[in-house]
């Protein structure tokens, strides 16, 4: 059962209250962007190769420049980095659906625009971990806070393709990238006002080092856990959606995928709300052999409701999975590179994902649905006795 105690004591902080409500639109995006780039692109070139190479070209934006941002944060500081970004995102994807738009564009500009809304998107939610590991002492009382972003997280890629399918329907796709652009504009200047900027701590660094956080032999073991491990979502996203496709309708995809996110909320909430006896790298490595059980019961023929029920079940241990990676990175790191830190585990992970959505796709074409779900399953599996080592460190 979950216990809401811990919850409310978080949120009795009226700081922690007004911090969580100024991240919340600048982090729309998250669910938005990707998706409506794909659907703008397509629709104005008629291709899906180009409309998934512009979504490809954001996310490696995102992923490469994410490090660097937050290695600037960590020496000066949130403020600057947030405002720099909240203008130059919205006026890349503005410029995004005006060259997508435009007859004769160059791909590559449509693809160099896609990359810089990548580059530029605003780094709230590193600076929501970073926050909170300066302002919460107590483990328990981080262990809520991360499962509630975990939890924020989740709905926005639930809510999020929804949106996306409002604006489509009501107007088009370059609307709601227009509205993605707005949001990161909004939410950006709004988190600069927030409780988490005006008390942000720069920490003093003993000596500069190129490597930053990677410099730690623990840290990079763990990056190296979850960009494996990340494989297991991407390869799981594209299993369960040749799935839909194979057995009833595509449309399908959406409604499994949805509810996997649901069990995924309740997993977050269970987690954050008591303590956990074994030390972290062995609940990671639980939880990872878990998703692994879990994701090899999907990769076996099913009809379609007991199919949703497993996924659903299956989608409990994901986001406690990413609620331990934060307080795993959270205590591999030193305080002077906690912020960059944060974005190189993100960046692990979108890679990670990358790989596995790629590679999905050819294990859809050469066996079908069930060879990317089992594959999803080994990567878990073996992500799991990989974070076992974790402890060595």
């Amino acid at each position: 059962m979950i216990s809401f105690a811990r919850y409310s004591t978080l949120l009795e902080s009226a700081e922690v209250r007004r911090t969580f409500v100024a991240s919340m639109i600048g982090r729309l995006p998250i669910g938005i962007t990707g998706l409506a780039i794909l659907l703008l692109v397509q629709a104005t070139s008629g291709s899906f190769v180009r409309g998934g190479a512009a979504t490809a070209c954001y996310v490696g934006g995102l992923a490469l420049a994410a490090p660097l941002l937050g290695r600037l944060i960590d020496r000066h500081g949130p403020r600057r980095a947030l405002l720099t970004c909240g203008m130059l995102f919205p006026a890349a994807l503005g410029a995004l659906v005006l060259a997508a738009g435009a007859s004769g564009a160059p791909v590559l500009l449509t693809l160099a625009l896609a990359a810089a809304a990548g580059a530029s998107f605003p780094p709230i939610t590193v600076c929501m971990r970073t926050y909170f590991r300066q302002r919460l002492g107590e483990e328990a009382q981080l262990a809520a806070a991360y499962s509630l972003e975990s939890v924020l997280i989740e709905a926005i890629f639930i809510v999020g393709p929804l949106l996306v399918a409002l604006f489509v329907a009501a107007a088009s796709a370059a609307a709601a990238v227009l509205f993605a652009a707005g949001c990161g504009l909004a939410g950006a200047l709004l988190f600069t006002r927030s409780p988490a900027i005006r008390g942000w701590r720069i920490e003093a660094r003993a000596a500069p080092s190129l490597l930053g956080p990677l410099a730690e032999p623990g840290f990079v073991a763990l990056v190296a856990v979850i960009l494996f491990y990340s494989s297991a979502f991407g390869l799981m996203e594209i299993g369960v959606t040749a799935y839909a496709t194979e057995t009833a309708d595509a449309a399908l995809a959406g409604v499994l995928l949805g509810l996997m996110s649901v069990g995924s909320v309740f997993g977050g909430l269970a987690y954050g709300s008591r303590s956990w006896r074994w030390p972290l790298a062995r609940q990671f490595a639980a939880t990872l052999a878990l998703m692994g059980a879990g994701l090899a019961a999907l990769a076996l023929r099913w009809e379609p409701w007991p199919f949703a029920a497993l996924g659903t079940i299956a989608g409990v241990v994901m986001a406690p999975a990413l609620i331990i990676q934060s307080m795993l990175v959270a205590r591999s790191a030193r305080p002077e590179y906690s912020t960059e830190a944060f974005t190189w585990s993100a960046s692990a992970l979108l890679a990670g994902v990358g790989v596995g959505l790629a590679t999905g796709g050819w294990l859809v074409e050469l066996a079908g649905s069930t060879a990317a779900l089992a594959a999803s399953a080994a990567a878990a599996l073996g992500a799991s006795g990989a974070a076992l080592g974790l402890r060595r460190h």
